[in-house]
C-alpha cells in the first residue's frame, strides 16, 4: 500500500515515541535541526526531504527495536549510510525516522582462506581496504564514492572494476536485515554457491531501503593482483574506440577497468587535472591486472588492437603514483565538469546497453546533447555497456532543470528501446520511478506485490523506487 499519513501526522507520531526512542538510544536519537538537514539528502539533485528525528544505531538489535516502534505506529523509516546516493534514495519525503547505519563501522571477520569478510553496514569501502591491506586481499567494487558497503547493496552498486570482478549483485554472499516488523533475517551462507531455497540474499540486494533495513554484509574478496599497469590510447571516433574494446573483450582480454571519456569530458579533465600531454579526442583508460608476464601479454594484445583501429598516443603507468594520477583524473570527471561553468549544478544520470548498441546509443545521446544546447559530458565504463551523463546546468535559468531532466529522460528511454536499462549503477531512488515502468512492464506489479507482501504499512523508504 502507498503511505497515507501527512508530514503533520508523521511528525506528531514521532514526537509522541520520542521517549521510547530516547530510552534505547539515548542522546544517539537526535532532533536538531542541523542534523535532520544534514540526512535530507544525497549527492544528487537537491531534492529534500528532512525526517522527524535521526537516529545512529551501534548494533543489530536497536535497528530492529526502532523498526518495531516504527512499525507500530506507521511511521516511515529511511536508511542512511554516507549520503553519496544519486537519486534521492535518502530524502525524507514523508518525513519519520531516518536510521543512520555509519556508527555501525566494525570490521566483523576476515577469512583469508575462504576469501571472504563479514562487515556491519556503515563500514565504508575505503575503511574495509584499508583493514585487508595487510591480509594479501581486497575488496573489488569501486564506484568512486568511498560509499558504505550496506548502501552499496542497497542499491546493488557497481563501478569501474565491474568488467572483471563484477557488481554488487556478484560480490555480496548474504546479508543481515532488520525487517520492517523488527525481526533480524539473516540470508545466504559463506559457501560459493547454494541451490537452497529462494534467493533472498538477491531480493534485498537492489531493494533501495524498500523491503529492510541491511545491517552486515558478508562479502566476496580478491587476491590483491601481483603487478598493475594502466594505459591510455586515444582516438579519433567513438566507434573506434569502442571497436578495440569489443575486440578486447571477445579475445577474453582479462581487463581489469576499461573506461571511455567522450571528446568533451576529455577537454573537461585535461583543462582540471593538469593532463597537458592529452588532446580532446575520445579516450580510453585501461587497467590490467595479474603476473608481471600476463600483464605484458595483455597490454601488448590491447595494444595491437588499438592501433589496428586507430589508436595513437599510447601511455602507461607502472608506477603506483602514475596509475593514480591518471584514475584520479577519471574519478574527478564530476568536479572537473562543474568547473567549466563555476555556480552551476550537476544532475548525474546513467543508462547501460548491450555492448553492440553502445555506440549508437552514446553517438544518438551525443546528438540529443547538442540539440538540447546543454552542457552534458559522457563518461563509461564501457566493459559492461554502462556509461554516465554529467549535465550541468544554470540554475538561475528557470527551464534549465526542466530541460537537464528531459534529456536525462530521453536517454534512459533510447537504453532502454536498445535492449537495455535505465540504470546501471546509481538506481531508481526518485527520479525514475517512470522509466523503470517502461523498463519491467508487468513484472513492475510483481515487484509492488512483494513490497506489500513484507512492508504492508508501506513504511520503508516510502515514494522511492515503486509507485504504489
Amino acid at each position: 500500500m502507498a503511505f497515507h499519513k501527512s508530514l503533520e501526522q508523521t511528525a506528531r507520531a514521532v514526537e509522541l515515541l520520542l521517549p521510547e526512542f530516547r530510552a534505547i538510544f539515548g542522546e544517539r536519537a537526535v532532533t536538531s535541526a542541523a542534523v535532520r538537514a544534514h540526512h535530507s539528502h544525497g549527492e544528487g539533485l537537491p531534492d529534500p526531504g528532512q525526517p522527524d528525528l535521526v537516529l545512529f544505531p551501534l548494533a543489530n538489535e536497536e535497528v530492529a527495536a526502532a523498526a518495531r516502534l516504527c512499525h507500530r505506529a506507521e511511521v516511515p523509516i529511511i536508511a542512511f549510510g554516507s549520503g553519496t546516493s544519486m537519486e534521492g534514495h535518502v530524502a525524507a519525503i514523508h518525513g519519520g525516522v531516518c536510521i543512520d547505519l555509519s556508527r555501525m563501522d566494525r570490521v566483523l571477520e576476515v577469512s583469508t582462506d575462504s576469501m571472504d569478510c563479514r562487515v556491519q553496514a556503515g563500514v565504508t569501502r575505503e575503511q574495509l581496504n584499508e583493514h585487508l591491506r595487510s591480509s594479501g586481499l581486497f575488496f573489488a567494487v569501486d564506484p568512486g564514492a568511498n560509499a558504505s558497503l550496506g548502501g552499496m547493496a542497497s542499491t546493488r552498486a557497481s563501478g569501474t572494476a565491474a568488467v572483471r570482478y563484477g557488481t554488487m549483485r556478484e560480490t555480496v554472499m548474504g546479508l543481515t536485515v532488520a525487517t520492517p516488523d523488527g525481526r533480524i533475517v539473516r540470508t545466504g551462507t559463506r559457501a560459493r554457491k547454494s541451490a537452497s531455497g529462494f534467493d533472498l540474499t538477491r531480493l534485498y540486494v537492489g531493494s533501495e531501503g524498500l523491503l529492510g533495513i541491511i545491517t552486515e554484509v558478508q562479502l566476496r574478496l580478491f587476491g590483491l593482483p601481483e603487478h598493475v599497469v594502466a594505459a591510455v590510447c586515444q582516438f579519433d571516433s567513438l566507434r573506434a574506440a569502442m571497436d578495440t574494446v569489443i575486440a578486447t573483450l571477445q579475445l577474453g582480454v582479462p581487463v581489469a577497468r576499461i573506461e571511455l571519456l567522450n571528446d568533451v569530458q576529455m577537454d573537461a579533465c585535461i583543462r582540471y587535472s593538469k593532463l597537458d600531454e592529452f588532446e580532446a579526442r575520445p579516450t580510453l583508460f585501461i587497467e590490467f591486472h595479474g603476473s608481471q608476464a600476463a600483464v605484458a601479454e595483455q597490454v601488448d594484445m590491447v595494444q595491437s588492437l588499438a592501433s589496428e583501429n586507430g589508436g595513437s598516443g599510447f601511455r602507461y603507468a607502472h608506477r603506483p603514483e602514475e596509475r593514480s594520477r591518471l584514475w584520479k583524473a577519471r574519478h574527478s570527471c564530476y568536479h572537473a565538469n562543474l568547473a567549466m561553468h563555476p555556480g552551476w549544478s550537476s544532475m548525474g544520470t546513467d543508462a547501460c546497453v548491450p555492448i553492440s548498441a553502445l555506440v549508437d546509443c552514446i553517438t544518438e545521446t551525443e546528438a540529443d546533447i547538442r540539440e538540447s544546447g546543454l552542457y552534458a559530458p559522457i563518461v563509461g565504463h564501457v566493459g559492461d555497456g554502462n556509461f554516465h551523463l554529467g549535465i550541468i546546468y544554470d540554475d538561475a535559468d528557470r527551464t534549465a532543470r526542466g530541460k537537464a531532466e528531459a534529456l536525462a529522460e530521453r536517454v534512459a528511454l533510447r537504453a532502454i528501446r536498445m535492449g537495455g536499462t535505465c540504470t546501471g549503477e546509481h538506481g531508481v531512488g526518485l527520479h525514475r520511478i517512470g522509466q523503470i515502468e517502461v523498463e519491467h512492464g508487468e513484472a513492475i506489479n510483481l515487484m509492488r506485490d512483494i513490497k506489500r507482501a513484507l512492508d504492508p504499512a508501506g513504511i520503508m523508504n516510502p515514494g522511492k523506487m515503486l509507485r504504489m
